[in-house]
């Protein structure tokens, strides 16, 4: 495989990192690389927040669930769907814009994701370890206030970037033959179990043996309760009205 390839296969979410700081320079590359990719209509609706105030950083990571290395990263970014730009843009041009669809709220999640992504990869080339933090979610509200976001934006999940101080292995994945699917949908048909023996060993081996767990088991918190109700009303309230 050429090392694109590699490099994509190779990523594992790092939680420890060094004292190096991250150059300014290198910093703004890795936000340039994000900006070239795919964009709907090219509407590039997002905005990146670089957080680099301390005491912000500690409160975020509080806000997120206690996740320290929000504060002990490099730096760390809040990737945003931002809905503000473009269509203030495009009401200058003498437009009757019509805010709120649902449509405009999954073209500014996917494109800050796309975006995201592009930063991740590019940052990985460069040796540097990266971890995503969708817990900002858990408090939105408390964290549009802390960084000042207007209506028509909100944060999708911040990003934690800096120099490895672990080598984690690689986190198996689902077989190729379970996702990709030909003309219709397949119905699953046995690949989860032979996946979830796997992810058993996988926990074992890095637990000592500690961790009695597989994938299906693991997905229990996010089905087996309501996740994040608060997330349609604070989207309504931001103005992704979901119309």
């Amino acid at each position: 495989m050429n090392p694109t390839i590699e490099l994509l296969k190779s990523h594992r979410s790092i939680r420890k990192f060094t004292d190096q700081k991250i150059p300014r320079e290198l910093l703004l590359e890795l936000v340039r690389a994000g900006q070239a990719a795919a964009t709907s209509n090219h509407v590039q609706a997002y905005s990146v927040i670089h957080v680099t105030d301390p005491a912000k950083r500690e409160m975020i990571a509080e806000l997120a669930g206690g996740q320290g290395y929000i504060a002990s990263c490099s730096d760390f970014l809040v990737f945003c769907a931002d809905m503000k730009r473009p269509t203030e843009a495009s009401e200058r041009t003498g437009a009757k814009v019509v805010r709120g669809m649902t449509e405009q709220l999954l073209v500014a999640s996917i494109d800050a994701a796309l975006m995201a992504q592009n930063v991740v990869v590019a940052a990985e080339s460069e040796g540097l370890g990266i971890c995503y933090i969708g817990g900002l979610r858990n408090n939105p509200q408390q964290i549009s206030d802390l960084l000042a976001l207007p209506d028509h934006v909100y944060p999708v999940f911040g990003l934690c970037l800096g120099y490895p101080a672990q080598d984690p292995d690689v986190k198996p994945r689902l077989p190729v033959e379970a996702i990709l699917m030909e003309n219709t949908y397949r119905e699953e048909d046995g690949q989860v179990a032979a996946f979830d023996a796997t992810m058993n060993r996988y926990y074992s081996e890095r637990s000592g043996g500690n961790k009695d767990t597989d994938w299906s088991r693991n997905l229990q918190p996010l089905f087996d309760t309501k996740l994040r109700p608060h997330m349609r009303d604070f989207l309504v309230k931001r103005g992704f009205e979901m119309k």
